[in-house]
């Protein structure tokens, strides 16, 4: 069984950059992908990376997010850039099903 733990959020200014990890255990990761859930909002997929390194975008994140993977450290990463002021989100990963136990997630609030 696979279990992740995510790690790299934290304040961030607007238009700034920030580097999320996802370090996975149990297994080798296959197709994984990078969730966010807002306050009283359902949680949203926003990236996805496929074990060839085939990758998908929200609309919203196309061009300012890059998903990335290193399968010798059996992590997912998330490169987020020009980050836009707006209500902190916790970003989670998983598989693009949500198949694996989801960890605690990492939360990334952006200040104007």
């Amino acid at each position: 069984q696979v279990h992740v733990v995510e790690s790299g959020g934290g304040l961030v200014q607007a238009g700034g950059s920030l580097r999320l990890s996802c370090a996975a255990s149990g297994a080798a990761v296959l197709d994984m992908s990078w969730f966010r859930q807002a306050p009283g909002q359902v949680r949203e997929k926003v990236a996805t990376i496929s074990r060839g390194g085939r990758t998908e975008y929200v609309g919203a994140v196309e061009g300012r997010f890059t998903i990335s993977r290193d399968d010798a450290k059996n992590t997912v990463y998330l490169q987020m850039n020009s980050l836009k002021p707006e209500a902190p989100a916790v970003y989670y990963c998983n598989d693009p099903w949500g198949w694996v136990s989801w960890g605690q997630g990492t939360q990334v609030p952006v200040s104007s």
